[in-house]
């Protein structure tokens, strides 16, 4: 979909490709934040015991969003919208729903561009990203993960089903299951192998024992904004209302407890040990200039008319690229940088986050502001595309070879994984994520 496609009403000043802010780091082409990004999160300075204060990020610096009230910086009815957000977390904000969400947005990015009155006010609410720790940017009540990679679940059904890959229900249903909240954690999580029960072909009687083929999981999660009473469902055309912003997602799975435990009830131990979520939630008006149809395979059958619009069909898929580094242990010690695994596009995601949000709501069941929704891994249609190591690696069966010389079938202690992802569009800005970055350490005794 090009510029000139693009919705008008989802468009505004934010988006000027030739806007520029007064911060420097801002304006340089590598930058994941530059003024028409503006992601929220939440943030403290490293190793001091002050609360996590909303922030948001604009080049290598964060705005503070309080100092920047204290400061007179932003408008009075911005500031209220604020209230409740300096104990930790933005839920209070995010209920308020999309006009408090775009106010801000609109202060910001008035005060923040170059020859605003504003500089002198906001210059000293701004901390450097490099000498900030960041939080979970918001309390997760309840956290589901969704099955929209229809490239994955092809993959991974040929290794278990080679002649019935996807199951009967796929096309006609976004599949979810509810995962766990308290064991999410922001970039730079750091977390112990897990240790489950496994049974092999061979075995007489399962085993307990730590995880030999742990993996990761190129995601997006979608952060519920404004929610839903207990017994209304959202319909399409007020699904993205609810939708806050997007973030990346590393759901890490123990694809060995999976394979003994998932059956009847779907995962369990696999799952609930570690995901990582990136720091800063970008927002979907941010995410605007990217839109793209949401379009399927010729044959393929049409959504059910609950999980249908003309606004999903014209602009319901977004124009996210996703990729996956690694970063063994040899390496940090060698001084070597990440190496890219892989490479793919949230533009072929089978279910989009308004099919996700209505779908989730269609027998009355209740959002909250805060709750997450996984896209489930993010693969393309050729397999260096693969949103996991499960796939790369065949099942285990193909190692890969890095540049340094070491192999990975899955991953090993002291990896680290670290998810990115861009949005480029001719005639916008480009805008990223920053990064999702967690470590696997040894097993406990």
């Amino acid at each position: 979909m090009s510029a000139a496609t693009l919705p008008t009403d989802t468009l505004d000043f934010t988006h000027d490709a030739t806007l520029r802010a007064w911060l420097a780091s801002a304006n340089t082409l590598e930058t994941d934040f530059p003024i028409q990004n503006l992601p929220l999160g939440m943030f403290r300075r490293a190793g001091s015991q002050e609360n996590f204060r909303p922030g948001v990020a604009i080049g290598d610096q964060i705005v503070d969003l309080l100092a920047a009230c204290d400061a007179g910086a932003l408008p009075l009815a911005v500031a209220v919208s604020l209230a409740g957000c300096a104990h930790g977390e933005l839920n209070a904000f995010m209920a308020q729903g999309r006009a408090a969400r775009v106010a801000l947005r609109h202060a910001l990015s008035h005060s923040l561009r170059e020859g605003s009155d504003h500089q002198a006010a906001l210059q000293p609410a701004l901390v450097a990203q490099a000498e900030a720790e960041y939080a979970v940017p918001c309390r997760i009540g309840d956290y589901t993960d969704f099955y929209t990679g229809i490239h994955h679940a092809t993959t991974v059904g040929k290794l278990f089903r080679p002649d019935n890959p996807l199951l009967p229900n796929y096309k006609w249903v976004p599949i979810g299951y509810h995962g766990r909240a308290s064991s999410i954690g922001v970039s730079g999580q750091q977390f112990v192998r897990p240790r489950g029960q496994t049974k092999g072909p061979n075995d007489d009687v399962p085993v307990l024992h730590p995880t030999q083929r742990l993996d990761y999981e190129l995601e997006l999660g979608v952060f519920v904004g404004q929610g839903n009473a207990l017994g209304d469902p959202i319909p399409m055309a007020q699904a993205e209302d609810h939708a806050f912003g997007l973030v990346l997602l590393n759901d890490w799975s123990a694809r060995d407890f999976q394979a003994w435990e998932y059956q009847p009830l779907g995962p369990f131990l696999a799952k609930n040990f570690a995901s990582t979520i990136s720091p800063w939630i970008v927002t979907m008006e941010a995410l605007a200039p990217f839109r793209a149809p949401f379009m399927r395979e010729a044959g393929d059958p049409s959504p059910l008319p609950y999980l249908d619009s003309d606004s999903n069909r014209q602009q319901g898929g977004l124009d996210i690229g996703l990729e996956v580094l690694i970063q063994t242990q040899a390496m940090r010690a060698a001084g070597l940088p990440p190496e890219r695994l892989s490479q793919s596009s949230y533009r072929d995601a089978y279910w989009t986050v308004a099919q996700m949000i209505t779908h989730h709501t269609v027998n009355g069941c209740n959002l909250q502001a805060g709750d997450l929704l996984g896209s489930g891994t993010q693969s393309g249609k050729k397999p260096e595309q693969a949103g996991s190591l499960l796939e790369l690696s065949a099942g285990g069966k193909i190692p890969l070879t890095l540049a340094n010389g070491e192999t990975r079938t899955f991953v090993q202690d002291g990896d680290s994984i670290i998810l990115r992802a861009h949005c480029q569009r001719s005639g916008f800005r480009s805008i990223g994520f920053g990064d999702c970055q967690g470590q696997v350490l040894e097993a406990k005794a």
